[in-house]
């Protein structure tokens, strides 16, 4: 219809008037309720309610009742003038009854597509619902075709001799004519109708124009030219309403022409683009599609009203042009003209009851005449009219027979897109059913069928709608699939290539052409509309027919109850199944693609222009030498001219080798199609890289940005939603690039896969070749095999991807993928990074140590430290602090690898500790810390802030232990030197947490450890070295026991530290023996070789698990086949333990001299000390032992320490060195 319609508003029931101007009628002004109440008619109860959908009918008006005696037989003044009342058609709504279309139902279910294939049982005009109703009544012909879409069943009146008479003409439709004659009526010959049905119809419009006229008086006519209009106006008005097409043939605007076929028509942008190969058309663009079209076949839906009527159990989508009166007394009435002489029959009544059912009207008006001279009015309630007398009908049965024929159609006409005929000849009780569609491609031109593209675009538009509900998209694939095969069969591509194979692909919509259409030949004769005079002469039953799908051997079955069951099933899951495989799913995609790109390149004129080329032989792979290329440098080139030809593409440019036209229907197609398989391209690879299949989806990447390219090329305008498109194939671009570069061992299985092309791909990408280079994203897509290449272009497709969101303000339409285009433009810097990091200390590693740093070195250090830090403002722009942390950690890092370059550029026997070193140092240090700021807290990610917690204890243990080990005492006095390394070392600890249970846990405490061994040892050889300031020297001296303190606790704590805990212990035996030599008395130096002595026996533990150790060695697997087990704990370094037992067993050897010594000469100044007797003898009786044990060499470690641990354990018996001294 050609004015817009609101879908669903409810308007007044049964219509509103006679038809006027168009009007959108909405709730407020429903003058009644729009749905009707349930009729119980003379015991029978029907269920009817209607909603009107649409009403394009003025405000109705009340009808003039006429005087007695007026004469119908003369016209009013009014007669076939257009009024305020009336509107500019009003002649056919009242009275000079235009014959509906051949394509009423298509018209309707068009505009009312949400109904159609779900909710609706039938789509048609009420006069074929009537006829229908009436059969079993009825001795006239029924012929009306009958197409399916999902469970709704399509009927339109199929003019038979409408087409023999352009069969005759044209030699059209012969096929059908010869069956017809063959099986149905040997004798055809047309019919004409009588002169009362002229007569009659006149009559009926003049008492219509008087009843809006007001006047009962006759009026004459003011001119003859005037006289002579109404006997012609039926025959005019009829003729214009039926015409019907030849079957379709391509125009030849688009033949000759290709830019023609956009002539009249919006232009078809791109703009229902799906994302991944999976989401819904916009709605503003498809309701553009086949507009034209449709108005130019006559697809209109003329009806004044759109009524939504249930009739029971069935729904059904009505158009009704019946006119109707209303105001005063009778708010809704139907108006009815019969001649008082016949009495109303029950075809008649059935008629009346339908019409007012069908509009929800209570009333029905009927005015008699005698030969056209007005006589009386009579009101009769719609429930009343199953009762009137000579048209007795029971409702019941109507609701019968419409159960059965709804049935009966719906078991048979079971394949959606063919034409079905249901036919009942003239006099006939055999009701036959045909499929046109099968016999029509029994003929030499199956295209024939004049339903084909009507059928083709309702499928489609069915399709298309169902694809805009999101929220059943996914729920429908399998339905949509089905709809658009079931559209593309009936096309023929030879005829009108300009219809786009459509994309019969669940996720996506087909855009086909809205320029085909089919034109009507206009026809002259008069058709028969009424049941009294029907066309076929023959009532005779033919004999059994095969040819008929389904058979109603007598029209009394109708009446039934039941008589017919529907068992079909609406749409069979089966028949076309959605893949569940991705790849599946995404080659069947690229099939359909590749089929429409052949459409379209046979179509373009120029094509013999074009080079020729094979598109069996497979294109040429272009790999380029990195020499050549010039590695990152060259990189940088070419990403540069990437970015200007996207900065083109905003500015509208075009270009395309084959000379395809912009905005011809080729132009159009050929972007959706290439659209279509970039999409189906990125989805196979990132199918294939969720396989880890990275070869597969590095090729399928390249044909998807291939295909982008050529779209680039093509495209006059590039919208925002294709630019989306193009950062995606680009962020997984690189995500491919990178896990190449991480899997480099399997390169040769992945090379293989990259080179692989199919059939259908080869042939893809002949067809891109015709429009464009398809190199420009070459840049992205190699595959090479040096690992910083592959990084770096993993890098600029990063760039590229956040380059495009910069284009239109994506990044703000589409900030999820900006964050994660930005979180990977980190990550892949963060991985160069380290690539020059570890690159860099490799030739640290190989350099000679004397040798100072090379410029190589240098340059890698700026690379790794330019990439960290732009990571850094990456993730920082995000606010990602956890990766932002990390890379401040990976800096660190770097800082520390460039000192530890630095310290080796000297003589090893004159190191000291550089001033570079110190820097780099606090540098990492401040990284570490700025990372510890980024972080906040632990809460946020325990694990990163342990590692930095780490790394930042281990640069400052580093940095004390260089300062300890390597004095810059040329550079610094030695108290400033221990100050720094002393502060060093507590901040270390203060990063070093030895209380939290944790996998680093053993780590932590061996650390702190040794920091408090370190610290000792320095407090150690400062007290040693250290001559004056008493008050210091004590202050050391307690500062080194406190630090051998801790330091055993936690050494102790360790199982796999027992030399460490062995020398800490024999330091501060050495401790210990300096302290006594300072001490004049003896009984202070008693007091210390007592504490020295109970050193000693408390490195029993040490000894403990150095012989747990041996024993472990000893009992590793005796077969020398079986490999050893793997230890974690570091192995048992036998030269250290024996270096320490001996230095134990020699400063034991000289305690115990010293002990006795020292007790033999307290023993001679004091007398009747037992203890000191018992500890005298106790000790001499261990050194004598210990004497005789180190004197014979022959003894194992193992019995070493055991003769140890035995002596240590009388030791601890026999009280040591002795009791007190008094």
């Amino acid at each position: 219809m050609g004015d817009s319609k609101e879908a669903g508003a409810e308007a007044p029931p049964a219509g509103a008037a006679a038809r006027g101007s168009l009007s959108l009628l909405t709730q407020g002004e429903s003058e009644e309720p729009a749905q009707g109440s349930a009729l119980f008619l003379g015991g029978n109860e029907v269920k009817s309610t209607a909603v009107v959908k649409y009403s394009s009918a003025p405000p109705r008006t009340a009808f003039a009742r006429l005087e007695e005696k007026t004469d119908l037989k003369l016209p009013p003044a009014n007669w076939l003038r257009e009024s305020a009342k009336l509107g500019p058609a009003g002649t056919t709504i009242l009275g000079n009854s235009k014959k509906s279309k051949p394509f009423s139902s298509f018209g309707m279910a068009y505009d009312f597509i949400d109904s159609v294939g779900n909710d609706v049982d039938v789509v048609s005009d009420s006069e074929n619902i009537k006829k229908l109703l009436k059969i079993p009544y009825s001795k006239s012909h029924v012929s009306m075709a009958v197409h399916r879409v999902g469970r709704t069943l399509l009927l339109d009146e199929l003019d038979i001799q409408e087409l023999f008479m352009r069969s005759s003409q044209t030699g059209d439709w012969t096929w059908l004519k010869e069956f017809y004659q063959r099986l149905i009526d040997q004798k055809w010959q047309r019919k004409k109708k009588s002169k009362e049905h002229w007569y009659q119809k006149a009559i009926l419009s003049k008492f219509l124009y008087y009843s809006i006229n007001g006047d009962g008086a006759a009026q004459p006519v003011p001119s003859a030219a005037e006289q002579q209009e109404p006997s012609g106006s039926g025959q005019t008005n009829d003729s214009d309403g039926a015409s019907w097409p030849a079957p379709f043939e391509m125009p030849s605007s688009v033949s000759e022409d290709p830019s023609a076929s956009s002539q009249g028509s919006e232009p078809l942008e791109p703009s229902y683009i799906v994302g991944h190969v999976a989401s819904a058309p916009k709605e503003q663009n498809l309701t553009t599609l086949f507009n034209d079209g449709e108005n130019s076949q006559g697809l209109k839906n003329d009806f004044v009203r759109n009524i939504l009527w249930t009739f029971e159990d069935i729904h059904m989508l009505v158009g009704s042009n019946m006119p109707i009166f209303g105001g005063g007394r009778y708010p809704a009435v139907s108006l009815r003209l019969r001649d008082n002489n016949k009495p109303i029959n029950v075809l008649t009544g059935i008629d009346y009851w339908l019409d007012n059912l069908i509009c929800n009207v209570p009333e029905l008006v009927m005015c008699f005449h005698v030969n056209g001279i007005v006589q009386k009015y009579e009101m009769i309630k719609t429930e009343e009219i199953p009762n009137l007398e000579n048209s007795n009908f029971s409702t019941k049965v109507i609701k019968d027979i419409a159960q059965n024929i709804l049935s009966f159609l719906k078991s048979n006409c079971t394949k959606e897109g063919h034409t079905y005929w249901l036919f009942k000849a003239s006099g006939s009780d055999i009701v036959k059913l045909y499929d046109l569609t099968t016999l029509c491609e029994e003929t030499e031109d199956k295209y024939q069928n004049p339903f084909t593209m009507p059928v083709a675009i309702l499928l489609y538009k069915v399709a298309c709608n169902m694809m805009m509900k999101k929220n059943q998209n996914k729920k429908h694939y399998g339905t949509i699939r089905t709809l658009l095969l079931n559209c593309v069969k009936l096309l023929d591509k030879s005829r009108h290539p300009q219809l786009d194979e459509p994309k019969k692909e669940e996720s996506s919509e087909s855009p086909l052409n809205e320029n085909s259409d089919e034109s009507y030949s206009e026809e002259e004769e008069e058709t028969p509309d009424s049941d009294e005079n029907g066309p076929y002469g023959t009532s005779a039953d033919p004999p059994d027919d095969n040819k008929a799908v389904a058979i109603i051997k007598s029209v009394g079955e109708l009446s039934v109850p039941e008589k017919y069951k529907s068992i079909h099933q609406i749409r069979p899951s089966c028949a076309f199944p959605v893949c569940h495989d991705t790849e599946e799913r995404c080659r069947l995609v690229l099939s359909y693609v590749l089929e429409g790109l052949k459409s379209v390149d046979s179509s373009i004129k120029k094509e013999s222009d074009l080079p020729a080329a094979d598109p069996n032989t497979p294109i040429p792979l272009k790999y380029e030498d990195e020499s050549t290329r010039g590695g990152p440098e060259g990189l940088e080139k070419q990403m540069a001219l990437f970015l200007d030809k996207m900065g083109s593409l905003q500015k509208g440019n075009y270009s395309s080798q084959s000379g395809m036209i912009p905005g011809s229907w080729q132009h159009k197609m050929k972007l959706q199609l290439i659209l279509k398989s970039s999409k189906a391209y990125y989805v196979l690879s990132d199918a294939a890289m969720s396989l880890q299949k990275y070869g597969r989806a590095l090729r399928y990447i390249k044909l998807a940005l291939q295909s982008h390219d050529t779209y680039c090329c093509l495209c006059t305008n590039m919208l925002s939603e294709v630019l989306l498109f193009l950062s995606q194939y680009l962020t997984l671009c690189g995500d491919i690039q990178l896990m190449l570069a991480q899997n480099a061992n399997n390169r040769a299985a992945h090379l293989e896969e990259f080179n692989y092309q199919t059939k259908e791909d080869q042939e893809i990408l002949h067809s891109l070749h015709r429009e464009s280079s398809c190199q420009g994203f070459a840049w992205a897509t190699d595959l090479s095999t040096d690992l910083e290449s592959q990084l770096s272009v993993s890098c600029k497709c990063y760039e590229a991807a956040n380059e495009i969101l910069q284009f239109s303000d994506l990044k703000n339409q589409n900030p999820e993928h900006y964050v994660q285009v930005l979180k990977r433009m980190g990550n892949i810097r963060n991985e160069i990074g380290v690539f020059y990091m570890n690159q860099a200390a490799a030739l640290q590693s190989e350099r000679v140590v004397s040798k100072s740093v090379s410029t190589a070195e240098q340059q890698l250090w700026k690379k790794s430290f330019s990439c960290f830090e732009k990571g850094i403002h990456n993730f920082e722009s995000i606010d990602d602090a956890t990766n932002a942390a990390l890379l401040l950690c990976n800096t660190g890092r770097l800082m520390r690898i460039c000192a530890q370059a630095h310290c080796g550029t000297g003589d090893e026997l004159k190191r000291e500790f550089s001033p570079e070193e110190g820097m780099y140092y606090n540098k990492a240090v401040d990284y570490y810390l700025k990372a510890l700021r980024s972080l906040g807290t632990r809460d946020i990610h325990p694990a990163v802030w342990d590692s930095v917690n780490w790394e930042l204890s281990t640069t400052y243990f580093t940095m004390a232990t260089l300062q300890q080990d390597y004095a810059p005492l040329s550079r610094k006095a030695q108290e400033q030197i221990e100050k720094e390394v002393s502060e060093a070392m507590m901040k270390s600890l203060k990063y070093c947490d030895v209380d939290s249970v944790s996998a680093r846990q053993p780590l932590c405490q061996y650390r702190a450890a040794t920091i408090h061994h370190r610290l000792a040892s320095m407090y150690h050889s400062c007290l040693r070295n250290q001559v004056g300031d008493e008050h210091l020297r004590k202050q050391h001296r307690v500062l080194a026991d406190l630090h051998y303190s801790k330091a055993v606790k936690l050494f102790q704590l360790l199982k796999d530290a027992p030399c460490e805990l062995l020398r800490v212990q024999l330091e501060r035996v050495a401790f210990a023996e300096f302290q006594m030599t300072s001490q004049n008395s003896n009984v202070g130096k008693l007091k210390t070789l007592s504490g020295a002595l109970d050193i000693m026996v408390r490195t029993k533990h040490a000894f403990q698990l150095i012989g747990r150790e041996l024993v472990g060695e000893l009992g590793q697997p005796k077969s020398e086949e079986a490999p050893p087990a793997a230890d974690p704990s570091p192995s048992l370094n036998r030269e250290e333990v024996i270096k320490l037992l001996s230095i134990f067993e020699s400063r034991l050897s000289f305690l115990l001299l010293q002990s006795i010594k020292l007790l033999s000469s307290t023993k001679k100044k004091t007398s009747n000390n037992g203890e000191d007797d018992v500890a005298l003898k106790t000790n001499k009786q261990i050194y004598s032992q210990l004497l005789r044990a180190t004197a014979n060499r022959n003894t194992t470690l193992s019995e070493r320490i055991d003769v140890l641990t035995h002596l240590l354990d009388q030791l601890a018996r026999g009280g040591g060195g002795g009791g007190p001294v008094q």
